[in-house]
């Protein structure tokens, strides 16, 4: 069946509810990802993770929800939404939380501190499902019907992008980068060759999943904060060859007519390059199949 995607929260930074981010979503970063035997992906885990929570009870009906949780970094928008994700107060769910080797302080301790007792009333300790810490550097790792790949990106306090495929024999792959910039900037230290290992890493995507949280003119007042640009993004899946590219981590401000506008630059972008690039926003709810 190959790999199926959709998504619970597409915004940035924090979330932005109202009536202006209503079409494409004002929840942050939440993916659910099947493989073609079904197990279960979840990337990153923002407040969009309650309501696929609510989802994944719903379609359990009383069995046990297993699978594998993919967090890019430890960032407050990236899994400020594990205390309100309902399964892991069910006994009988199990569920594996993979971050980065690299971050100064392990994904274990950052899951566990934010529900600690002067931030949060119920403790980690307290939940009812079985929660297994790993972590994942540059590697290939063959899951549960599934292969990932992990590279290192550019974003302050670090960060990993993921590139899945159903399975070693599958070349249909998903890249998901969740915050990165693609522009250089010194405090990343990154090595000489880092954007050209960055392109072969996303090379041949069927769906590229990238953060646009910025315009060309509001990128220059916000150099080094981890974050890339429309321009850059459709440059670089060009570039890598990608069949899809969706635009990503929406900035907080911008209104769903916005998001409407750099979809359309970002197309006419492709086709003034003569690219048979497809590009798309990220809106909740919205399913591919790769």
């Amino acid at each position: 069946m190959g790999l199926r995607l959709r998504f619970w929260g597409t915004r940035g930074s924090i979330p932005s509810p109202g009536p202006s981010t209503v079409r494409y979503g004002g929840n942050t970063p939440c993916l659910e990802l099947r493989a073609g035997d079904g197990w279960l992906i979840i990337l990153d885990a923002g407040t969009g993770i309650r309501e696929l929570g609510r989802s994944l009870m719903e379609r359990a009906n009383g069995q046990p929800i297993k699978g594998d949780i993919f967090l890019t970094h430890a960032h407050w928008d990236h899994i400020q939404g594990i205390p309100f994700f309902a399964p892991v107060f069910q006994s009988g769910n199990h569920f594996t939380i993979w971050g980065s080797k690299s971050l100064e302080t392990s994904i274990d301790r950052v899951v566990r501190d934010q529900m600690s007792p002067v931030v949060f009333p119920v403790s980690f300790d307290e939940l009812d499902a079985r929660i297994d810490f790993q972590e994942l550097a540059e590697e290939r790792r063959d899951g549960r019907g599934y292969t990932v790949r992990a590279f290192h990106v550019q974003h302050p306090g670090g960060a990993l992008a993921y590139r899945f495929t159903d399975g070693p024999a599958s070349d249909r792959a998903l890249v998901y980068v969740s915050d990165n910039e693609l522009g250089p900037h010194a405090s990343y230290q990154s090595p000489p060759t880092w954007r050209d290992d960055f392109t072969n890493f996303v090379r041949g995507a069927a769906v590229l999943v990238h953060d646009t949280t910025y315009t060309s003119d509001e990128y220059e007042h916000h150099r080094g904060w981890g974050h890339s640009t429309y321009r850059d993004t459709v440059e670089l899946a060009i570039e890598g060859g990608v069949e899809m590219l969706v635009l990503f981590h929406h900035k907080p401000e911008r209104s769903d007519d916005e998001i409407d506008a750099r979809v359309a630059e970002c197309r006419a972008l492709a086709s003034a390059r003569k690219s048979a690039l497809k590009v798309v926003a990220a809106a909740e709810g919205m399913s591919l199949e790769i």
